[in-house]
């Protein structure tokens, strides 16, 4: 991810948190949440986006290296994913991730999202394609 080219530091985390709490609501119609256990230590973020058109909302998020393959983002993705359904003028979700991104792209397809299609882009982080994959949940599949 762009965003995660540079180290992420405690101090840019702080950051971040504070931007996100003082800009609520989000000018660009994002929402971001903070995963955690219940010692509130850091499992990783995922958020709820206004960005892809009219009817829909696209699902992003990170886990943290140390809790990876433990199930933490697909459980919140799946919430998040039950939510954003039932919204009003919501008709399907989105996930978008680079196809070199195995993880990522396992969270969607657990969760019965269709592969709607892969496009070209400009790679902008280390270990990057530079082939977006587009996977679409909506309304008739979410309970697949």
């Amino acid at each position: 991810m762009d965003w995660l080219a540079e180290p992420m530091t405690l101090e840019r985390q702080r950051d971040f948190g504070k931007a996100v709490a003082t800009s609520w609501p989000s000018p660009d119609g994002s929402c971001h949440y903070g995963i955690f256990d219940a010692e509130g230590t850091v499992l990783g973020a995922i958020g709820l986006h206004d960005r892809v058109g009219p009817r829909a909302l696209e699902i992003g998020y990170w886990c943290h290296v140390a809790h990876t393959g433990r199930g933490v983002i697909t459980r919140a993705a799946d919430a998040l994913t039950r939510i954003a359904l039932e919204l009003p003028g919501i008709d399907h979700v989105e996930i978008h991730c680079d196809e070199a991104n195995i993880r990522s792209a396992a969270v969607p397809r657990r969760l019965g999202y269709r592969l709607d299609r892969v496009e070209p882009r400009e790679v902008r982080a280390p270990a990057e394609s530079g082939r977006d994959m587009f996977w679409i949940k909506d309304r008739q599949s979410r309970e697949v």
